[in-house]
């Protein structure tokens, strides 16, 4: 791992310690652009859901007008250490920064991942999209047309 990779888990670490003090904010994440600059995020926990630290932490490097990003860490709270991302994140960072290094691990044996290792046989949204036909635009839903029904005197 390179020591900008380890100075980048200090400073989630730090930010765990600092802001993580209650139960609405458990997690905390730190984001590295490509040209060196660190963003940093917790996690808003709330019992309807709410954004994970590193979804924050990407709002914040793009809210301070970052470009590419290279690396990412979560760090949990009261010393918990280095946390893998969940699921829904490892999905954001593939889709937003497909080259995206994670940083993973147990303390004695961290390690910078690309994003799609943490994905295997990974579902691309992009890759997914349906083309729409370029047509008028009425700006009416269309009825479907079930079958055995009569059409309207409209349709």
């Amino acid at each position: 791992m390179r020591d900008t990779d380890r100075a980048l888990v200090q400073a989630a670490t730090a930010v765990a310690k600092l802001r993580c003090r209650s139960d609405n904010h458990t997690v905390a994440a730190a984001v590295r652009s490509t040209d060196g600059l660190v963003f940093s995020g917790v996690n808003v926990y709330h019992f309807t859901g709410g954004p994970c630290a590193e979804v924050v932490a990407l709002g914040a490097a793009a809210t301070q007008g970052a470009g590419e990003l290279e690396a990412i860490v979560a760090v949990g709270d009261r010393g918990r250490g280095v946390i893998p991302p969940c699921g829904r994140c490892r999905q954001v960072l593939l889709d937003y920064f497909p080259s995206i290094r994670v940083i993973v691990g147990p303390p004695d044996g961290l390690r910078a991942v690309p994003v799609s290792d943490l994905l295997p046989e990974t579902y691309v949204w992009s890759d997914h999209q349906v083309e729409v036909p370029a047509g008028p635009r009425t700006g009416v839903w269309p009825l479907p047309v079930v079958p055995g029904s009569r059409q309207s005197a409209e349709g």
